[in-house]
């Protein structure tokens, strides 16, 4: 089994406001083979609290406009780790030191990647 096709159109739109609101690093597991509690894990890094909370609006707008709606929010009052769930995707969006800190890469490397359209070169 492999993430949904509604899945990856949302992590791709997802990708594309991060990195329009200065997100940087963003990276895509198909978890669907690991989980059956969501299809994609899209992680994408901001460098401070203010940053986080503008990444956070960005991907949440842009999702709206795709009709979908996150279904669960943490970490919004601290900003550091902001946790969006829209049921077949989970975005975390991470301060840097977090990123480095939790290193979610390292526990979900032998899921595969979804390459995302984006352009980081901004």
């Amino acid at each position: 089994m492999t993430a949904t096709d509604r899945a990856v159109q949302l992590t791709q739109a997802a990708a594309a406001a991060a990195t329009d609101k200065l997100g940087t690093d963003p990276v895509a597991f198909d978890v669907s083979e690991q989980l059956v509690i969501t299809d994609v894990f899209l992680v994408v890094s901001a460098a401070n609290e203010r940053q986080v909370g503008s990444v956070v609006d960005g991907i949440e707008e842009a999702l709206r406009e795709l009709d979908a709606k996150p279904v669960r929010r943490e970490g919004d009052r601290e900003r550091r780790w902001v946790l969006l769930d829209y049921l077949d995707l989970v975005v975390h969006v991470q301060h840097s030191d977090e990123r480095r800190l939790y290193a979610l890469e390292r526990l979900w490397h032998d899921c595969p990647t979804i390459p995302l359209l984006v352009d980081e070169r901004r």
